[in-house]
């Protein structure tokens, strides 16, 4: 594998295995130091030599080193042929909206991200876009909801919250034979889990404030492309509408792959011992995850993922019960976001998911008594002991 980009050039070996790329892909010692750590280039704009000679970069806002190191890196992980940094998980979706035109259809998992929901349809909607949402789980249902007008499907597998799963090559070859491109986000999996693009799709999609970047302290987006038609446009929009991943950000991302594969280790035990005790707890009466057998797709999961991921969601019978353990957790810290070092625990539908409409909601299994756990990599007896002392309290 060679990957280039102006004055440095990184070269794997075509047989380099995922942990590897995380260490080393996009990135070699600085040359003009030689730093073994990509350096955060904190700079707005470079000096030419002489009218029309430089070095690669000119503007920030087009080129920046370390977001190149950042986009590289990334782009190797998911076996993509392109990457592009994004101020956050929704401008990379804006972005990759941008391949659009106004009258165009699009068909998006039903159980997708709030913020995404809120995207398509208080704002795109408004520019034209149509948008259908299915339960993606079911690839006939996608093969009914494409119209001639049809021209994106947008993935969101595992779901989140509840974790349901899209078999992608299925997906993705009902989308191709009728002249449709996959999008995937692949956020709740993270490439070390899941990698859509060796699956058929066509585009990857990550928040990598989640898994990617791993530590709670960057926020930003990357979208990984496959098709020249799309890296050729995706470049220009990254470019005209400015909104990048600055560099300190990328460099925190670039910090947080280096142990992508260690994290996701523990993230998927812990998410599984945690899944077990919640599965076999008698105040809990529902449980999702992939790894459970009660999971109606966990052979789905077995065959696409490696591991079954770091998020669990549960039910509670009430939304009471809900207030309860969501209040009494001590180790656990209520908040928005996940995939963090640390265990974070949530209430989907008044804190992730509270843009979309309470029916909409509900119908996809979005209930008041629901709540999402992000599993850390703390000790899983800890958490075990968080959680019993929180349910006890119900």
């Amino acid at each position: 594998m060679i990957t280039e980009y102006p004055s440095r050039t990184v070269k794997l070996r075509e047989s380099a295995r995922f942990e590897t790329k995380c260490v080393h892909a996009g990135q070699v010692p600085d040359p003009s130091t030689g730093a073994i750590i990509t350096p955060i280039y904190q700079t707005s704009t470079y000096v030419q030599d002489a009218l029309g000679e430089h070095k690669g970069y000119e503007y920030a806002r087009t080129q920046n080193p370390t977001r190149t190191a950042f986009e590289a890196n990334l782009a190797a992980l998911e076996n993509g042929k392109a990457g592009f940094g994004f101020a956050s998980g929704m401008a990379a979706t804006a972005a990759v909206c941008r391949l659009l035109k106004s009258g165009d259809h699009v068909v998006v998992t039903d159980n997708t991200y709030g913020g995404t929901y809120r995207f398509f349809e208080r704002v795109l909607r408004s520019y034209g876009l149509d948008f259908s949402y299915v339960d993606t789980a079911d690839v006939q249902a996608i093969a009914a909801a494409i119209t001639p007008a049809t021209k994106m499907l947008f993935l969101e597998t595992p779901t989140n919250p509840v974790l349901r799963l899209t078999d992608i090559a299925a997906a993705s070859e009902i989308a191709h034979a009728r002249g449709v491109f996959v999008v995937v986000d692949n956020t709740f999996a993270s490439p070390y889990v899941q990698r859509p693009l060796d699956l058929g799709a066509d585009i990857v999609v990550h928040s990598t404030t989640k898994f990617l970047n791993g530590h709670s302290d960057s926020v930003g987006g990357v979208v990984i492309a496959t098709r020249d038609e799309h890296i050729e446009w995706l470049r220009f929009v990254q470019n005209a509408e400015g909104a990048i991943i600055g560099p300190m950000d990328a460099w925190l991302v670039l910090r947080g792959t280096k142990t992508l594969s260690v994290r996701m280790e523990r993230h998927n035990a812990n998410g599984l011992a945690l899944a077990e005790f919640l599965a076999a707890h008698p105040k809990v009466p529902t449980v999702h995850y992939p790894g459970l057998p009660s999971h109606p797709q966990r052979a789905l999961a077995e065959r696409q993922m490696r591991g079954f991921g770091g998020v669990v969601s549960f039910t509670l019978g009430s939304l009471e019960h809900a207030r309860t353990l969501l209040n009494s957790v001590r180790l656990m810290a209520l908040a928005e976001s996940l995939g963090g070092v640390e265990t974070l625990i949530s209430h989907p539908a008044t804190m992730t998911h509270a843009a979309v409409p309470t029916a909409q909601r509900q119908k996809i299994g979005i209930t008041d008594d629901l709540v999402r756990v992000s599993v850390g990599i703390e000790d899983i007896a800890d958490l075990i002991d968080d959680l019993s002392q929180a349910l006890d309290r119900i």
